[in-house]
């Protein structure tokens, strides 16, 4: 075959991009775009056991008007693109705990965050005869992790150099290989920047682009102050142990953690939805249920001794129905079968310390 024919051929090669779909609009914007020029698009989603909005929303009765939906899944839907979810809560976590880069206003580690996931996405990418990967950046919009003097760190770091196109602010960076050698028409690209979303809104209007997840999608609770707080209480609990496994962070997000002594934190049910999802776990935790009122189910973390049952029992008391009783009976269940009832005297609005509250 001629070098003429060969570059024919070559011409004629339909190139395979991954993206990396979160499930905010940003995301959907980027491969919607890359899509329209022809390229044959699949999504990745990694699944780092910190984004579990939709199984929240299902549990309380105060979140059921909220979309109880996988974001990434439903943009890929939308998309007509196939979606690739890997579990990397286990390699997540010295992204975590080890953060070169430090972490944002909370416990997020944005950008060693998005180095890992543009890594893990190009060893796919390579593995699965793809060409090059897309993200949903936009420079400026992000305090931590996209800043103009940030974004090429997650190049460098993440090893994927110029194979990381981001279509909504291709403009306002170097050209990168896919424009360079044609797979990608960089007119039709954008100079997104900024924290402003209307380009963003005014391009899915354009789309037919609906009921999308705002203002970013993405749903980590490690943005979130609370939830990063009760993570940080959840250490100093185990003695500065900072190992966490998935039942861990899912009980985080699951009714009042009230620390009472440093040994042991109680996780009060809110609500029905709550006390069921926490009855899951009765086999693994001590448990205490209200036998004379209604009342929370709540959970034991931690090293508890039975001397401090009266105590707590005064505690959960006054999350009851029997607040206001002389006397509330509580039956305390111990994993090994052990169980003991306690009648006591709810304590008193004042003496449940605000202190104690994760």
């Amino acid at each position: 075959m001629s070098l003429q024919n060969t570059s024919i051929q070559e011409n004629k090669k339909q190139y395979k991009a991954v993206s990396l779909i979160s499930g905010g609009l940003d995301s959907m914007l980027s491969t919607k775009i890359i899509l329209e020029q022809g390229i044959h698009v699949e999504g990745i989603n990694f699944f780092t056991g910190f984004c579990v909005e939709g199984h929240t929303h299902a549990i309380r009765k105060k979140d059921q008007s909220k979309r109880k939906r996988n974001n990434a899944l439903w943009v890929a839907e939308q998309l007509g693109v196939k979606l690739h979810i890997i579990d990397v809560i286990e390699e997540y976590k010295d992204v975590l705990l080890n953060p070169k880069y430090g972490y944002g206003a909370n416990m997020n580690p944005c950008l060693d965050c998005k180095i890992f996931m543009v890594k893990k996405a190009k060893e796919w990418a390579f593995e699965n005869g793809f060409d090059f990967i897309i993200t949903g950046e936009v420079v400026g919009q992000r305090p931590m992790s996209q800043r103009k003097n940030t974004m090429p760190v997650i190049q460098k770091q993440s090893g994927v150099d110029d194979l990381l196109l981001r279509p909504l602010c291709a403009k306002n960076l170097p050209e990168t290989k896919p424009e360079r050698e044609g797979w990608v028409d960089r007119n039709k690209l954008f100079d997104f920047h900024g924290r402003n979303r209307t380009p963003q809104f005014e391009l899915a209007k354009a789309y037919g682009f609906t009921n999308y997840a705002t203002p970013a999608g993405g749903c980590c609770f490690l943005t979130d102050k609370q939830y990063s707080d009760k993570l940080v209480d959840l250490w100093k609990g185990r003695n500065g142990n900072r190992d966490y496994d998935f039942d861990d962070i899912m009980l985080l997000k699951i009714g009042r953690h009230i620390r009472p002594k440093p040994e042991f934190k109680l996780i009060i049910g809110r609500e029905e939805g709550e006390n069921k999802f926490l009855n899951g776990y009765k086999r693994q935790f001590p448990s205490i249920t209200v036998e004379s009122h209604g009342g929370p189910l709540t959970l034991i973390d931690g090293q508890f001794p039975e001397v401090d049952e009266i105590f707590v029992a005064r505690i959960i008391a006054r999350f009851s129905q029997g607040k206001d009783a002389e006397q509330v009976t509580l039956r305390f269940n111990y994993p090994n079968g052990v169980v003991h009832e306690q009648s006591v005297k709810p304590f008193s609005v004042e003496e449940v310390k605000q202190e104690w509250y994760v």
